[in-house]
């Protein structure tokens, strides 16, 4: 088998564990990640599959039924890059489903399993516009910016 369709079956693993993921899938997090994996998102930075496990464990703590679309996936030796919706509800605000869109580049140890995840999403627009006080005050920002 070529590697093309050994990098193409490590993206492909990783695209349908995220869009399967649950509460339950989260302790399994070491099928797709090396034990020394690294982590960025715009609210952690962390190296480590316990540390990831944690990530992800509190996300279903904090918000309501949480899912991921893969939308576009691409991969080049052993780099990686895919586009998602994560969807999801707020347990404390609306209560009407949320998207927030976003890119994670990928890197693949030896083994075909991430050695590093790095998400790339705008906090401001995709999440703290959202919530009812800070979101006005994030329009308001947006606006001034832009006149």
């Amino acid at each position: 088998m070529s590697d093309t369709v050994h990098e193409q079956a490590a993206l492909q693993r990783v695209v349908d564990f995220y869009e399967a993921l649950s509460r339950d899938s989260v302790q399994a997090l070491g099928q797709i990640y090396t034990e020394d994996a690294y982590f960025k998102d715009p609210f952690n930075e962390v190296t480590g599959l316990p540390q990831i496990i944690a990530i992800f464990s509190h996300m279903f703590e904090q918000v309501d039924a949480p899912r991921f679309v893969v939308t576009h996936k691409m991969i080049n030796g052993v780099e990686g890059f895919m586009t998602w919706d994560f969807l999801f509800r707020m347990k404390r605000y609306a209560k009407e489903e949320q998207c927030i869109r976003g890119a994670t580049h990928l890197q693949f140890a030896v083994d075909g399993r991430i050695c590093m995840h790095r998400d790339y999403w705008d906090a401001a627009e995709e999440l703290y516009e959202k919530l009812p006080v800070l979101g006005s005050l994030m329009r308001w920002l947006k606006r001034t910016a832009r006149s």
